[in-house]
C-alpha cells in the first residue's frame, strides 16, 4: 500500500516537487475519486484520494517520480437526464495534465452506454484503450530566454502547422520531421527568417484526439482542432517519442525561437473537447463533472449545446471551466513561454446565455489578468451559432482575422462587381470595423488564404472544391470560396492561363503586405504550396498537406518575391501604420491618403459607386504620417502611389501633378517582375505623365522627393 497525505487543493494536476507528487482534481459531483497508477506493464493501481477542499479532491504521494502513468475514476451520479455522467468503469485523463502517453484506441468500452441500446449502462472497463497522464518534471534550463514582443505594427505572422511544415523538408532529419525539434531546425528557421516572419502562430498543439468516425474513414483528425487536454503539448509532434519527453521538446522549439527573434503564437480550442456530442466517449471532463464542463440544453439536460458544430460547447459560465482556461493560459506563457494565442471560435467562449457579448465573463478575466492581458490575443471572431458573426466586435485588447478582409480581396481581384469600396477601406486598414470601439489598424489580422480553405495556388486554379479523398462525398468544406481559376480547373499547360494564375498570386500578396494591419501568409504559399483544389484538408495527413520543399527550385521566384515584399513592408513605416489614416490635413497640406481615377483625379462618390470599380490609384503620402516613432520621433517616409487595375483589359493611368511628387520611380509590376528585386527603371516618371497598367496587375510607384 502507497502512503497517502492530504496534500494541497492547488495547483490542479499532478505537480511535482521533487521528492513526491501532487494530485488534484476537481469534481462538484464527485462521490470518490480514485487516483490509478500505472506500470510499465500496465498494472492498475487504485488510490483514494483522502481529502475534498471546495470540491477539489487531492493527495499526495511521496516517491511518486516524473514519468510516472496516471489516470482517474470518478464514482458519483450515472444520471444523463439530469446531466450526470460519472462512471468509474471508465478511465479519465486529467484536465491538468502537463503530458499523455499513447493515443485513444477506439473500442466500444470508451462510451458509457451500450451501442445496442443507448438507455443501458456499459460496464466495461476503458483503461486498456485510453492514453494515460504523464507526471512531468517542471524543471527547464531556460537560460536568458526573453520574449521577443514584437509590436503588432512590425508583425508579419506566419500561420503553421507542425507536422505538415516540416514533414517533407529534405534538411530535416529523417526523425526530427513533423515535430517541434523539426520546427526548430536551422533549415526551416532561416527559411522563415528570409521571409521576414516574426511570429509562427502554430495550429493545434495542444493534446487532441481524432474523431471515431474519421478514424473509421481511415482518415485522421490532421488539424488537430479536437483537444483533450489543455496543458499538454500534443505527443505524436516528439521526435524521441519518450514519456513526457514532448514537454522538454516544446520548450526546446520555443527557446530556439526566441533566440532567432521569432514569436510563438498558439492556436487553441477552448470552445468545445473531444468527447463529442452526447453520444460520445467518455474520456475525461465528461465522467468527472459532465454539467460544469458543458453548456446542457435547460430542457433537456442530456442534451449538449453546440455553437461549434463538434457536438458540445465548453461551459464558460462554470467558473471552473473559466478556470481551466485560464490556467490553461497561464502555463503557457508563464511555464512554456509562448507569446500569444489565437482563439479558435472566439466568439463561442462570449455566449454568456445564447447572445455573443463582448463584455462577458470571459473578456473580463483576460482584461484584468496581469499575465494573459499582455500577451497577444488574436481571434477567430465567428462561430457557428446565430449571430455568431463578429468581427470588429471584440473588446479593445483583442486582434481579430478579418475575415471581411480576406473575402474582399478575394471579390475585388476575380472581378466581382461593386468590390471597389470595401477593397479600399480593407486596403486601409479597416477603420470602419475597428476605430469605433478604440482600436487601431493592428486589431486586424490581414489574410488572404488560411489552413481553412484553399492554399493560395489553389486560390486562383480552381472554382470549385475537390474534397472527393475526405470520403464525405464533396459534401464537406465550403462552397464560398471565392475563388477563380482563371479560364480553366485545376492544373494546366496553356501559358496564358498559367501566366495569369501566376500573377494574381502575385497581386494577392502584394495586396497583404501594403495594406495597413498586420499581415498573415500560410505555410507554404510562399512556394506555391497546392492541395489539388481540397479546400477542407482537416483530415489528410498526408502529401495533400503536407509542405512540399521540392517546390523551392521550381517556385524560386516566387519565394523570392514574397522575401522582397517582406524587406520592403519593413522597411517603410508607410504601410505599417499604428494610426488610422485621417483623409484630411491643414489647407494646403497634401493628405496623408489621396484615392484617384485612372485619369488621375480625386475619386467622387459617383467613382466609388458606379458599377465598373475596378481600378483607381492610392496615393500614400510618406511625410504626413501622424504618430511619433518609440522614442516620440517624427517618422518620414518615401510617398507611394499604388495603381491598381482588376479590370480585364489593360488601363491608361495619369499619374498626378506635381504637388504630389516632383516624379516616380517605379518599384514593382506584378504584371512583370515575377521575382525581386523589380528591374532597375532607366528613368522616372514625370508629373501627369500616362503610363499603362496591365490588366489584372498592380504597379507601385516610389515618390523622388526624397531620392
Amino acid at each position: 500500500m502507497r502512503e497517502v497525505w492530504p496534500g494541497e487543493p492547488y495547483p490542479l494536476g499532478a505537480t511535482w516537487d521533487g521528492r513526491g507528487t501532487s494530485f488534484a482534481l476537481f469534481s462538484e459531483v464527485a462521490e470518490r475519486v480514485e487516483l490509478c497508477l500505472f506500470d510499465d506493464a500496465g498494472a492498475e493501481t487504485r488510490i483514494d484520494l483522502p481529502e475534498v477542499d471546495g470540491f477539489v479532491w487531492h493527495g499526495y504521494l511521496p516517491g511518486v517520480l516524473p514519468g510516472q502513468r496516471y489516470g482517474y475514476r470518478v464514482h458519483g451520479p450515472y444520471d444523463p437526464a439530469r446531466g450526470h455522467r460519472c462512471d468509474p468503469t471508465k478511465l479519465l485523463l486529467d484536465p491538468y495534465t502537463k503530458a499523455v502517453e499513447g493515443e485513444v484506441a477506439w473500442d466500444r468500452s470508451l462510451f458509457s452506454y451500450m451501442i445496442t441500446d443507448p438507455g443501458r449502462h456499459n460496464p466495461a472497463d476503458s483503461a486498456s484503450f485510453m492514453p494515460k497522464n504523464v507526471v512531468v518534471n517542471p524543471f527547464f534550463d531556460w537560460g536568458d530566454d526573453r520574449s521577443p514582443r514584437t509590436p503588432y505594427h512590425q508583425t508579419v505572422i506566419y500561420e503553421a502547422h507542425v507536422r505538415g511544415l516540416t514533414m517533407r523538408h529534405p534538411q530535416v532529419p529523417e526523425h526530427q520531421r513533423g515535430t517541434y525539434a523539426g520546427l526548430a531546425h536551422p533549415a526551416v528557421v532561416d527559411h522563415l527568417l528570409g521571409l521576414g516572419v516574426t511570429a509562427v502562430e502554430l495550429m493545434p498543439v495542444h493534446q487532441f484526439v481524432p474523431e471515431h468516425a474519421m478514424v473509421a474513414r481511415g482518415l485522421t483528425n490532421y488539424w488537430g482542432y479536437n483537444t483533450i487536454a489543455f496543458l499538454a503539448p500534443h505527443n505524436a509532434y516528439s521526435s524521441s517519442g519518450q514519456r513526457g519527453e514532448q514537454v522538454l521538446e516544446f520548450k526546446s522549439m520555443v527557446r530556439t525561437l526566441h533566440e532567432a527573434g521569432i514569436e510563438v503564437i498558439l492556436d487553441v480550442v477552448y470552445n468545445h473537447t473531444a468527447e463529442g456530442d452526447h453520444m460520445g466517449p467518455t474520456l475525461a471532463y465528461r465522467g468527472i463533472d459532465n454539467a460544469a464542463y458543458y453548456r446542457l440544453l435547460d430542457a433537456d439536460r442530456h442534451l449538449l449545446l453546440d455553437y461549434t458544430g463538434c457536438g458540445n460547447s465548453l461551459n464558460v459560465r462554470s467558473p471552473h471551466a473559466l478556470q481551466l482556461i485560464m490556467d490553461s493560459l497561464r502555463y503557457w506563457v508563464l511555464e512554456m513561454h509562448v507569446d500569444g494565442f489565437r482563439f479558435d471560435l472566439a466568439a463561442a467562449l462570449a455566449r454568456e446565455l445564447h447572445d455573443v457579448d463582448r463584455l462577458s465573463a470571459f473578456f473580463d478575466l483576460i482584461q484584468q489578468d496581469p499575465v494573459i492581458s499582455q500577451v497577444k490575443l488574436i481571434a477567430e471572431p465567428w462561430d457557428v451559432g446565430p449571430g455568431g458573426y463578429q468581427v470588429g466586435n471584440f473588446p479593445p485588447l483583442w486582434t481579430e482575422w478579418n475575415g471581411k478582409y480576406r473575402d474582399s480581396v478575394r471579390d475585388f481581384w476575380r472581378g466581382g462587381p461593386s468590390a471597389l469600396p470595401e477593397f479600399a477601406s480593407r486596403l486601409a486598414g479597416s477603420s470602419d470595423l475597428y476605430a469605433t470601439s478604440g482600436r487601431r489598424p493592428v486589431a486586424s489580422i490581414n489574410f488572404v488564404t488560411c489552413h481553412d480553405g484553399f492554399p493560395l495556388t489553389d486560390l486562383v486554379s480552381y472554382d470549385r472544391k475537390h474534397n472527393e479523398a475526405n470520403a464525405e462525398d464533396n459534401r464537406d468544406g465550403t462552397d464560398d470560396n471565392r475563388s477563380w481559376n482563371c479560364g480553366a480547373e485545376g492544373p494546366v499547360e496553356d501559358p496564358a492561363i498559367v501566366g495569369l494564375r501566376r500573377r494574381q498570386r502575385r497581386n494577392f500578396l502584394t495586396t497583404l503586405y501594403v495594406s495597413q494591419g498586420v499581415p498573415m501568409l500560410l505555410h507554404g504559399d510562399e512556394i506555391g504550396r497546392t492541395q489539388g483544389g481540397n479546400n477542407n484538408a482537416y483530415c489528410q495527413d498526408n502529401e495533400v498537406s503536407w509542405v512540399d520543399w521540392s517546390l523551392l527550385k521550381p517556385e524560386g521566384d516566387l519565394l523570392s518575391f514574397v522575401q522582397g515584399l517582406a524587406r520592403f513592408r519593413g522597411e517603410h513605416p508607410v504601410f505599417r501604420r499604428r494610426r488610422f489614416f485621417q483623409g484630411s490635413m491643414p489647407e494646403g497640406d497634401v493628405r496623408d491618403i489621396v484615392w484617384l481615377t485612372p485619369s488621375g483625379k480625386e475619386m467622387t462618390s459617383s467613382d466609388w459607386h458606379s458599377g465598373f470599380g475596378k481600378a483607381m490609384a492610392v496615393f500614400l503620402n510618406g511625410e504626413a504620417i501622424s504618430e511619433p516613432g518609440p522614442r516620440g520621433e517624427r517618422i518620414v517616409d518615401d510617398s507611394f502611389l499604388l495603381l491598381i487595375n482588376a479590370h480585364h483589359e489593360n488601363i491608361t493611368y495619369t499619374l498626378p501633378g506635381a504637388g504630389f511628387a516632383p516624379g516616380w520611380h517605379p518599384v514593382l509590376d506584378t504584371a512583370e517582375n515575377e521575382s525581386w528585386p523589380a528591374r532597375p527603371a532607366e528613368r522616372a516618371f514625370e508629373p501627369d505623365a500616362t503610363l499603362t497598367v496591365t490588366n489584372r496587375s498592380m504597379r507601385i510607384l516610389r515618390s523622388t522627393a526624397r531620392s
